[in-house]
Formats: C-alpha cells, sequence, structure tokens
C-alpha cells in the first residue's frame, strides 16, 4: 500500500486526502489550523462560465471544477455526508444595462454547448430579479444562471476529511518539517515523531514557503487578505436564494436559516499574516453590498471571517512533481477560484501521486512557472 502525506488541510488538501484515500493509499493529513486559512473563511460561487478572463487554460480548469462537483457531493451523501454546504441554487448575474446582460447571456449560451451543467439561461426584470433576491435594490436587471451553486468551504472540507476518516486516513494537528537524504523526500517531522512516506503532497497555501524553504525552493507565490462579512436575516427563509454577482467585485450568497454572506476585499499590501478586522475593510464591505442589496441594512451582523488567499502573477494554479526531488508534490495559486477548482485539482493530484492518467495537460499548470530554486 503507498503510504502518502497531505500537508495542508483546506479544501485542497481535504480534496486530495479523500481522493488518495478513494485510491487505496494509506493517507495521512499533517496540519496547524493557522489562523486565516483560505478555506476557512470562503464561501464559494461555483458559477465560472459568465467569466470575461481571457486565460483559456483557467477557464477550463474553472470548468472542469465546476462539472466535477455533481458527482462528488453524491458520493460524500452516498457515505453518510449530508451536510456539505453545497447546493445547486442559481445565480444572478446582475446590471443596469440591459444590454450588458444579452452579451452575458450570448457569450454563456455559446460555453453551454461544451458545458451544459450552465442549465437554464434566462434574462429577468428588475421585479423578477428581486422575486428571487427580496433584499436587491431597485433597478437591477439579471441574467438567471440555474446551473450555478454555492458551496460553504468549511463544511466541505470537513466532509472531505470526515470521508478521508473513514477510509482509512489519519489527521496530525501540528508543524510539520519535511525529511530528506541528499535530493529525496523520506517523509515529514513534526515535533518528536518521524513519519515516512512514499509521496509527500505540499498544499500548504500562502504558508507553503516556510516549509519549502530548508530545501532551496521558493514558489512564486504571494498572498491576498479577504476579509467576509456574515449577516443574519431575521425570520426568512433564505436557503432557497439564488447567489448574487454583480458588476463589482463584491457578490451577495446565501445560505440557511437566515445566513447571508457579502464580501469580499482583496487585500495585496498585507504584512505578515495580520487577520485584523478594519475600519476600512468593513467599510468597503458594507458600502458595495448595500449599493447591490438595499434590504441587508435591516440584517444583524453575525460574524466576519479572514483568510489568505494565495494566488500566482497570472492569478493561474501550479501543480505539480518538483524537479530535482524525488517523491515530493506541490500545488498553490488557486486564489479566489479555490472552492471552484480545489475539489477536482485534489483528485488530479492524488492520480498523480498514484502514477495514474490526469485529465488535464499539466504542462499548462506547470510547478515550474512560479518555482525558483537556490
Amino acid at each position: 500500500m503507498k503510504k502518502v502525506i497531505v500537508i495542508g488541510a483546506g479544501i485542497l488538501g481535504a480534496s486530495t486526502a479523500y481522493q488518495l484515500s478513494r485510491l487505496g493509499a494509506d493517507v495521512i493529513i499533517i496540519d496547524r489550523k493557522d489562523a486565516g486559512q483560505a478555506t476557512d473563511a470562503a464561501a464559494g460561487i461555483i458559477c465560472p462560465w459568465l467569466s470575461q478572463r481571457r486565460n483559456k487554460a483557467w477557464y477550463r480548469l474553472a470548468k472542469a471544477g465546476a462539472s466535477f462537483y455533481p458527482a462528488l457531493i453524491r458520493e460524500l451523501e452516498d457515505g453518510g455526508e449530508i451536510d456539505t454546504g453545497y447546493a445547486k441554487a442559481g445565480a444572478l448575474c446582475i446590471h443596469y444595462d440591459m444590454t450588458k446582460l444579452l452579451a452575458m447571456k450570448e457569450r454563456a449560451e455559446l460555453r453551454r454547448e461544451e458545458a451544459p451543467e450552465i442549465g437554464e439561461l434566462t434574462l429577468l426584470t428588475d421585479m423578477e430579479a428581486k422575486e428571487k433576491f427580496p433584499l436587491l435594490s431597485e433597478g437591477f436587471h439579471a441574467l438567471h444562471v440555474s446551473g450555478a451553486a454555492r458551496v460553504d468551504g468549511r463544511k466541505l472540507r470537513d466532509a472531505l476529511l470526515t470521508m478521508a476518516q473513514q477510509n482509512g486516513a489519519q489527521i496530525i494537528r501540528g508543524d510539520a518539517s519535511l525529511s530528506y537524504v541528499d535530493r529525496e523526500i523520506t517523509g515529514v517531522r513534526v515535533g518528536d515523531q518521524e513519519l515516512l512516506a512514499d509521496e509527500v503532497i505540499v498544499c500548504a497555501g500562502a504558508w507553503s514557503n516556510a516549509l519549502l524553504h530548508p530545501l532551496g525552493i521558493m514558489i512564486q507565490v504571494h498572498y491576498q487578505k479577504a476579509q467576509i462579512m456574515h449577516l443574519l436575516a431575521d425570520q426568512v427563509d433564505t436557503g432557497h436564494w439564488p447567489v448574487v454577482m454583480p458588476p463589482s467585485d463584491q457578490y451577495l450568497l446565501a445560505f440557511e436559516e437566515g445566513r447571508i454572506v457579502i464580501g469580499a476585499t482583496h487585500e495585496n499590501d498585507v504584512v505578515d499574516y495580520n487577520t485584523s478586522i478594519t475600519a476600512g475593510g468593513m467599510h468597503e464591505i458594507l458600502n458595495k453590498g448595500l449599493q447591490t442589496a438595499s434590504g441587508l441594512a435591516a440584517c444583524s451582523l453575525s460574524e466576519i471571517r479572514v483568510g489568505f488567499r494565495p494566488y500566482t502573477a497570472d492569478f493561474l494554479p501550479v501543480l505539480g512533481r518538483v524537479a530535482g526531488w524525488n517523491n515530493l508534490i506541490v500545488a498553490n495559486g488557486l486564489g479566489s477560484s479555490g472552492l471552484t477548482v480545489g475539489p477536482f485539482l485534489g483528485q488530479q493530484l492524488a492520480k498523480l501521486a498514484m502514477q495514474q492518467q490526469l485529465d488535464i495537460p499539466l504542462e499548462d499548470y506547470a510547478l515550474e512557472k512560479a518555482m525558483s530554486q537556490s
């Protein structure tokens, strides 16, 4: 039985561990539970088909990630994990200008030929849009995408980890360091414990470089701070409300029991891993959020979460085996697409570790593009 250690238990690490356990590997997951993990703060919109990003490699990955979800959720539910945080609630792409929405609809219709999971595409008047998301401000027309979904990162991660453990995986909480002889990774040390492995997969996100630095390796990945606000709508059934995608860089997601998530900030100039909640961040979120949905003003504040998204120079994830080192696989740079692509990429990492054929051209996401070695 192949023994694999996965470092990092965010959405990528959890998915990798789960998929490895399904393939029959002996899996150990190691995680420090650092404050500010991206998945802890993330609420994801699974709707990549309307994106205007020109990076074809990113779109192919995001499309595959969205398509991957239904089968994964069925697997988890069949295994007893009912509360995955995922729901195909649909999405409202809103705009004051109907011509903008018409262009989006045309683009999505073309993409639907290769991605039928987009579902139905329907243009809505401002009144019809408010019927679907009653807190919206006046005047927004919408394009409704029936196949879009939303997901709670914490719940999905926990479901994946639970299923991995049911399949025999072990979770260790602690600070890992890589063990090696010459240019071969032999395992991981956690405290006084030495753990041997046939493969080590690093999914440590914004903290990866501290782990890799002793090997003379540096991943050119930066991290972006995101502050996200959770509100409560009193005595309102919000579980079926669609995701709201406004023209700005903000979003609204509704979950069960009146919980509404608004955000997030995109703070690039951060020092260390400062998880403080700032007045400026809250002002930005509320200002944009209330412009989009004035009805939020009556909601109460539930909590604020902070996470650090890792991203590369071209905002494209990277993954693969580390050149010059045996038994070491690294993946990073998922950015704000982490919940869209993370579960699918976890499956690809598991296949890579188990020497199976991948479903993506690895050269499009080559680790070498973001790596330097001393």
